[in-house]
């Protein structure tokens, strides 16, 4: 876990987030859809799990985007080396707990570590909120598969002074030809803007697309 104090005294940033860290809810959310069409053909072309495709090129997306990286501890601002993945994983009997899935590059090599993570979550009872789930070096991730939205909220403990970015992913839906993506992404407002979501929407969009 690489990471990298920031100066805040040089910082273009630095009213912007003594002035949102002090909200009561920093974060703010941004509902949008992807264009999953041609990421939805080379899935089916190659036999990719559908959960894990997305979820790497998010993750190759989000850390091509430097204030995705940023996290706050001890009212000092970090910048991480390499961001991964923390998402929740479903089980048959309808429960859910949390995973770690480390990011890599390479896709196949990502899926191998990513698939074994999946079982344990699925052969295992409870949360599973463990210190790997509870990285700063995590986003938290959540699939949705059973509906479309156009907004969503999340749980937030508010005496914890959270700055994890939080990523989730809809039921596609077909429209004339094409397959849109629902994603919903929140963060905090003290570590970038909406300017940065865009960013992260804009190279998200270009690697489903390659």
């Amino acid at each position: 876990m690489n990471k990298t104090e920031l100066d805040l005294a040089t910082w273009n940033r630095r009213e912007h987030y003594e002035f949102f860290n002090g909200f009561d809810e920093p974060f703010f959310g941004i509902v949008s859809t992807v264009d999953f069409s041609l990421g939805y053909q080379k899935i089916k072309d190659n036999g990719y799990p559908y959960f894990l495709y997305y979820l790497h090129k998010s993750l190759l997306a989000a850390n091509s985007i430097e204030p995705f990286k940023y996290r706050i501890e001890e009212e000092k601002i970090f910048k991480y080396d390499m961001i991964h993945a923390s998402p929740t994983i479903g089980r048959e009997d309808h429960t859910f707990g949390f995973s770690f899935i480390e990011f890599h590059e390479d896709f196949e090599v990502f899926q191998v570590h990513a698939k074994k993570e999946i079982e344990a979550v699925k052969n295992s009872k409870g949360l599973r909120h463990n210190e790997d789930t509870k990285r700063m070096d995590n986003i938290h991730f959540s699939s949705i598969p059973w509906y479309n939205f156009t907004g969503i909220t999340h749980a937030r403990h508010f005496q914890y002074r959270d700055s994890v970015p939080k990523i989730s992913f809809g039921r596609y839906t077909k429209e004339q030809g094409k397959i849109n993506l629902p994603i919903s992404i929140n963060v905090h407002h003290g570590l970038m803007d909406g300017y940065h979501v865009g960013q992260y929407l804009e190279e998200f969009q270009r690697l489903l697309n390659e």
